[in-house]
């Protein structure tokens, strides 16, 4: 793969979030000015200070404007983008590439979305006609097919599976129980988890993430500048998005037991940040939990289990909060919710807190450790045909 990468060339100087949920009482243009306002006020710098901003959004705008207006940005370019699911995190690779590359000074990525307005539960828009080869199910159904895909592959029982997928749910809603910020602020139990409502499948409704309204920032500079505005940035050390070819629906060879842009995107990463043992070097990871068979499989695409193994550690806790290698800490899509274009930025305002050492009662035991390396993940589309990123930063600065 042709990818150089930027390593430790750009920073996060500041960051902003707002509480995922049900908005009623806030527009897009609310959300938008609440995370650029905290984000700008982290940083300790003025929206002027700002050269660039980039703004992720699947359905709640078009254009730069969305942005400028509400902002009152005066006469500068706001480049407005979007790449499903990980919308938010290719606001963040654009506005980074912008700054490595010397063209500005100050960068802002942003995403928001407002999802909950419609009075339906999921995405307002209706997909294009297309060729025939595209299963007309919803992406719970779409998801679903990882479950039975994996047991027949490694020969589990689909009783033993359900279990596995229960206690995903149930570490991540004990997680986001304990973050202000989340949409789903309570623990719930296993037998409740596992007693659900079916939606497509073996998935119940606490199986699938959550509909939200959001949005997250980031500020950033160039790594040589980041100390002049806080002694603790995060430096970037990969960025890492692939396009797969969508053909899983039609190759015959495709079994639904991995996505292989993710594959691809996380090799990418690792080589970018040097990166060899993912599961003992990073802190943390913040990865995109869609569907709980969905973080099953991404355990083993990003390396942090063998093939046929990450049921096992899923079950022996060790990406629970004070495990070995914590995964969701903040909830994840499951508990946090997940508004498209704020996402991955809301993923990385985790990596922002956990680094720092500021998440309060969630903080991961390994950064006191000697851990300084987080990940997040975002993939868009479905198994077979997504596109996937993936991240990595880090609290040092390589000599």
């Amino acid at each position: 793969m042709a990818s150089n990468g930027i390593r430790d060339r750009v920073a996060i100087i500041g960051m902003g979030c707002t509480p995922f949920g049900e908005h009623w009482d806030k527009s897009v243009d609310d959300l938008l000015v609440d995370a650029a306002t905290e984000a700008l006020n982290s940083a300790g710098v003025p929206i002027d200070a700002v050269d660039a901003f980039w703004l992720g959004t699947l359905f709640s705008g078009q254009s730069g404007l969305t942005l400028s207006r509400p902002l009152k940005i005066d006469y500068k370019p706001v480049s407005r983008l979007e790449n499903f699911c990980a919308t938010g995190s290719e606001a963040f690779r654009n506005a980074c590439y912008a700054v490595a590359s010397g063209a500005y000074d100050m960068a802002m990525a942003i995403g928001v979305e407002k999802l909950k307005d419609s009075g339906f539960s999921g995405l307002p828009g209706l997909a294009a006609p297309a060729d025939g080869t595209q299963a007309a199910i919803t992406a719970p159904a779409m998801f679903s097919l990882l479950a039975p895909a994996y047991c027949k592959k490694y020969g589990l029982d689909e009783a033993l599976l359900k279990d596995v997928m229960t206690r995903i749910a149930w570490k991540n809603h004990k997680n986001g129980a304990l973050n202000p910020r989340a949409q789903f602020r309570k623990e719930v139990t296993k037998e409740v988890i596992a007693c659900s409502p079916l939606v497509a499948g073996p998935l119940g409704i606490f199986d699938c993430s959550g509909v939200s309204d959001g949005s997250a920032a980031a500020v950033i500079v160039r790594a040589e500048d980041a100390h002049t505005y806080t002694d603790t940035p995060l430096f970037v050390k990969a960025l890492s998005f692939i396009a797969g070819p969508a053909a899983g629906p039609i190759d015959p060879d495709y079994d639904y037991t991995t996505f292989p842009e993710v594959v691809a995107s996380a090799a990418d990463a690792y080589r970018q940040a040097g990166v060899k043992d993912p599961r003992a070097e990073l802190a943390m990871a913040e990865v995109h939990d869609c569907f709980t068979p969905t973080e099953l499989i991404l355990m083993e695409d990003l390396g942090f289990a063998p093939r046929g193994t990450a049921w096992k550690e899923v079950l022996a806790g060790t990406f629970d909060l004070d495990g070995e290698l914590a995964v969701n800490p903040d909830g994840g899509l499951k508990s946090f919710g997940h508004p498209i274009g704020a996402s991955g930025l809301r993923m990385l305002f985790e990596a922002w807190l956990q680094l720092r050492g500021e998440a309060g009662p969630r903080q991961i035991p390994s950064v006191a450790r000697g851990r300084k390396l987080a990940m997040t993940h975002n993939l868009g589309g479905a198994p077979g045909e997504c596109v996937s990123f993936v991240g990595i930063v880090g609290s040092e600065r390589s000599a």
